[in-house]
This record gives C-alpha cells, structure tokens and sequence, in this order.
C-alpha cells in the first residue's frame, strides 16, 4: 500500500513535424519523502511513456486525476491526515475520513436491490421466445413483430419486478446479505468477524489473521460474501483494504460538496482556504454521528494483534460504539 504524501505531474511534449506527429504526454509522480522526489518521478514516468506512445505502444496520454482506482500503478491520491503505523487515515474526495490498511481485511457488503445482466436477459429472451410462439400459433408475422417489440421495452422492467419480488420473499435484501455473511461463517469456523451496522449495509472486519489483497481467500471471501467489485478491484490495485470511519456530508445535512471541486488531492493552494472552510463546518457537524455500529462477533480464537490496533482505531474513529445515528 502507497499513500504518497508529495504529488507532481511532468508534461513531455513533441511539435508536430514533416517527420514527425504532435504528442503530449503526461504523468504524475509522487513520493513519501519530498516535493523533488516526486517531480523527478514524474518527469521520468512522462519520458518513458512518450518513447513507448512514439514506438507504437497504445498507452493513455495523461492519467486521470482521480483518488484511487484510476490510472495503472498510481496510488491513492488523498489527503492524509494521520499515521497508525502502517495504517493510513485520509480525507477522500468528498470530505470523509478513509482508514487505509494494508493486512487487515474489510468487507462492505451493501443492501442490494439492483439486478445483473444475465437476469435481465433471460428475461428478455423467454418472452422474446413467447413472441415468436405467439405469432406462429396465430399464423401472424405482425402479432410476433408487436410482441417483440413489447418484449424488449418491458423486458427490464418485468425483470426488475420479479427481482424484487424474489427478493422480498427471501426476507429482504438485509437479510440476504445477513445470510451470506452467516452461510460464510459456518464454512469458516475459524474465521472471527467482527459484523457493523452501515447506512447502506453491513461492514466485516476480520479479526484471526491479516490478509494479502491478492489472496485467493480474499477474492473467494468478497465473492461469498457479495463484495461490490469495483472495492474488489480497487484492493487488488492499490495493495490494502479501505473502510469509512466518517459519515458522509450529504447524509448529515451538509448540501454543499467540499470545496474546490473535484476534492482530489493535491489542491490549489489558492483555493486551500475554500477547501479548510468545508472542513471545518463538516468535522463540527460530523462528530454527532457515526459511520456504522457495531453489531455482534461472529466465531472466535485467536485475535491476531494487528487486527486488535486496527479494530481498536476503526472503532474510536467511526465512533461504532457511541450509540450515535448512522450516516
């Protein structure tokens, strides 16, 4: 896991010529150590993608300026705001504070009540297939062409309906999600879950061991346990698991984004100002609330002791004890 606290980005540029054609390439460096470290990084990313970009190579010109997830080996881009050892707090891109940590397994398995592709597409197709029945026992093109039709407009909606109908016969997305977390952990015995409450769904932390983020018994635990991919793929890519541990502005009454937008870091130290007056306003109105609660343990044995000091931080952080409402 890298958390870089110095950014730059280095621009190499070539004119366009009978020879040759206009390129400009960019790319960020960063560096944990100095300002200078992370220009002479940058500069040397910018140089060797421009020979790779003018010998052919098909690669992005300039890198996103996104927090974490973007461009290929860049790390998250964020604020920090404490060291825990080599557990890392930050400030995201809307204003919330972000426990990084490179061992110690989270989860964040939300209420879904969305439908897959596949579903939708079954669907479509079995009254596609009735359409054409349809038109062939009534010996008529039009009423199988009309049918069809039908069958594509209203195929997701129908799709939709029975997903939620399904749903609601299984007890409810909380439920379900309630389920996998259990079913997980009677396959697991030894396994020791820590299960908290959130907005949208449940938080596991994992307590017996710490984890590698390519683990096959990481994809296999995200996998059971309903894990959205794109926090899935986002440990794979930046090496760590990530948890909230404080509520977002929006649920807490705050309609304004934090300022400058967009919130990645590093900032305009001309708009620094605007940036530390959000702050203050959503740290004051922030600390009535929680980000999730804590609920039960599930199994037991040994409590490895780096995921005791992360538990420990996650908890006083997202204030999961307090009793406090959840946002």
């Amino acid at each position: 896991m890298i958390v870089p606290q110095f950014w730059a980005e280095a621009r190499v540029h070539q004119v366009r010529t009978k020879e040759h054609r206009q390129v400009t390439v960019r790319r960020f460096g960063w560096s944990d150590a100095s300002q200078a470290e992370a220009e002479r990084m940058a500069n040397e990313r910018a140089q060797e993608a421009f020979k790779q970009i003018i010998s052919g190579n098909k690669l992005v010109r300039r890198e996103p300026k996104i927090a974490y997830n973007g461009a290929d080996g860049v790390p998250i881009r964020e604020e920090i705001l404490s060291h825990h050892g080599e557990t890392i707090i930050t400030r995201n891109a809307y204003g919330a504070h972000c426990l990084n940590t490179p061992d110690v397994l989270f989860a964040d398995v939300d209420f879904d009540e969305g439908i897959r592709m596949r579903v939708v597409l079954i669907v479509i197709g079995l009254l596609l297939a009735s359409a054409i029945g349809l038109g062939v026992w009534r010996h008529s093109g039009a009423i199988a062409v009309f049918a069809g039709l039908a069958a594509l407009v209203f195929g997701y909606s129908l799709a939709k309906t029975l997903r939620k109908i399904a749903v609601r016969l299984r007890g409810g997305p909380e439920q379900l999600a309630r389920t996998r977390i259990g079913g997980f952990a009677r396959q697991h015995p030894d396994w020791y879950l820590r299960l908290y409450r959130t907005p949208a769904g449940f938080r596991v932390l994992v307590m017996h061991r710490t984890f590698d983020a390519h683990e096959p018994a990481v994809a296999d635990f995200f996998t059971a346990l309903g894990v959205d991919p794109v926090y899935a793929t986002m440990c794979k890519n930046q090496h760590c698991f990530r948890a909230r541990v404080s509520p977002k502005p929006w649920r807490i009454g705050l309609g304004q984004h934090m300022r400058p937008r967009p919130g990645v870091w590093p900032v305009n130290p001309a708009q620094m100002e605007k940036r530390q007056t959000w702050i203050r306003q959503y740290e004051d109105v922030s600390a009535k609330f929680a980000s999730c609660r804590f609920i039960e343990a599930i199994g037991g044995g040994t409590i490895h002791p780096k995921a005791a000091s992360v538990r420990d931080l996650h908890d006083r952080m997202s204030l999961a004890l307090s009793g406090r409402e959840i946002a």
